[in-house]
């Protein structure tokens, strides 16, 4: 008996989303909010020009960017992350060769070849979360084929609810909303000095008051310390009881997390929201040297680079707590073993409400209420979002103007013309 002939990949589609507060780009938000505009330690706060709002260095330059990906069914999976349109440019000029009829469900040989095609210029940054967003959208084609939700497709549920903790900028806000924890952005940086370290210890002081001494409060440092000054503020801390000191350190200092490690055994260090693909979570696992691992699934390489990494820190007995992104991450989460719950990204200005993650690009998207979310919730086909008709959805068609030279044409020994691949 032969098997049924299963859709292939017929078309994709890639769009920008105009304005600002929609979409995978979670700092491209309007003035005021504080993702942006308050006081947050960053890798740039050793330039005084650069402190007051992480948009004046950049951070959300690139903006949210779309895949589409319609299969010969006729059935479309969808994704969103960031990129803007450098990473529109990619999807058409380079990594939609190897999807124009393939089939969808091979997405271990899809991830691969795009990532070893774009391994000359990328291996991490925005390469990878292009690749991310095109290897969600697959997720999303082949639930929505099967009928069936991602997170059966990936292994099935280990739970009946997911739990969250809430990042944002009021602990005690996300207390009363029945989160289990709360985790803070440390506002000042080792070039803000000895005034600056006083003031994060007064800044956190105040927050473990407010929350009383057994709510967890965790303290997310964004890639903006060193060595010697995390195992400094983590000692004149230690009376705190701050519950995980997240991304102390810079993506690349792997031998640094083994140091601030050695000076404090008993403390939980995270990272990993900035790391990239198998390879680049391979020594942060091998290492040992922290307690949870957090990838974004709209960075890591998508929901199939994701999987290996989990599978790999399991071995371990690392947990993956995934940064952000939604109901991507959240049928990853409901999923594993090893990922006991999962981070809410407050998407509110002031950050004391529950809003969708992704702003209104979605009509449906489910977000928790009291801390947590039924798993039955995410019961839809692929991802279960549905896209908003009055989304500010831009084809990028109309970015790639004028198009791009056409290959080049290369003569064969025999003196005759070949045209380059160019598909």
């Amino acid at each position: 008996m032969s098997v049924k002939a299963f859709p292939a990949i017929k078309k994709i589609k890639t769009f920008i989303i105009q304005g600002v507060g929609s979409g995978g780009d979670y700092h491209n938000v309007e003035g005021g909010h504080w993702l942006v505009n308050s006081k947050i330690s960053t890798p740039m706060s050793g330039y005084e020009q650069y402190r007051k709002s992480r948009t004046s260095w950049g951070i959300n330059v690139l903006g949210s960017f779309c895949v589409e990906i319609e299969a010969t069914d006729g059935t479309k999976g969808f994704a969103t992350g960031f990129g803007g349109p450098p990473a529109c440019w990619l999807v058409q000029q380079h990594f939609s060769r190897f999807l124009i009829g393939a089939d969808p469900r091979d997405t271990n040989h899809l991830f691969e070849q795009m990532y070893r095609a774009s391994m000359f210029y990328g291996r991490k940054g925005l390469p990878v979360a292009v690749i991310s967003v095109i290897d969600l959208a697959l997720w999303d084609l082949l639930g929505k084929i099967r009928n069936e939700p991602v997170y059966k497709l990936i292994g099935g549920a280990t739970r009946e609810r997911l739990d969250f903790y809430c990042t944002g900028p009021e602990p005690t806000a996300a207390k009363a909303m029945g989160f289990s924890a709360a985790k803070v952005p440390l506002p000042y940086s080792p070039g803000e000095g000895t005034e600056g370290m006083r003031k994060n210890i007064e800044f956190l002081t105040k927050h473990r008051k407010d929350v009383g001494p057994d709510y967890p409060l965790r303290v997310d440092c964004y890639m903006s310390l060193n060595v010697t000054y995390t195992i400094e503020l983590v000692s004149k801390t230690k009376h705190l009881d701050i519950d995980w000191w997240e991304e102390c350190l810079s993506p690349d200092d792997t031998d640094g997390f083994e140091k601030i490690c050695q000076a404090h055994p008993d403390v939980k260090f995270t990272t990993g929201e900035h790391e990239y693909s198998r390879y680049g979570f391979r020594k942060l696992i091998e290492g040992r040297n922290l307690a949870i691992i957090q990838p974004d699934v709209m960075w890591i390489g998508g929901m199939t680079e994701l999987l290996k990494v989990s599978a790999m820190a399991a071995a371990y007995d690392i947990p993956v707590v995934p940064h952000a992104s939604g109901p991507y991450s959240y049928h990853f989460v409901v999923s594993q073993t090893n990922s006991p719950f999962q981070e809410y990204l407050s998407n509110s200005p002031d950050g004391k409400s529950v809003l969708p993650v992704f702003g209104n690009l979605f009509s449906n998207e489910p977000i928790p209420y009291k801390g947590y979310l039924d798993v039955a919730e995410l019961d839809k086909p692929g991802f279960g979002l549905e896209l908003n008709p009055q989304a500010p959805l831009i084809d990028a068609d109309t970015l790639l103007n004028p198009a791009p030279q056409k290959a080049l044409t290369l003569n064969n020994d025999d003196g005759n013309t070949a045209k380059a691949n160019s598909h």
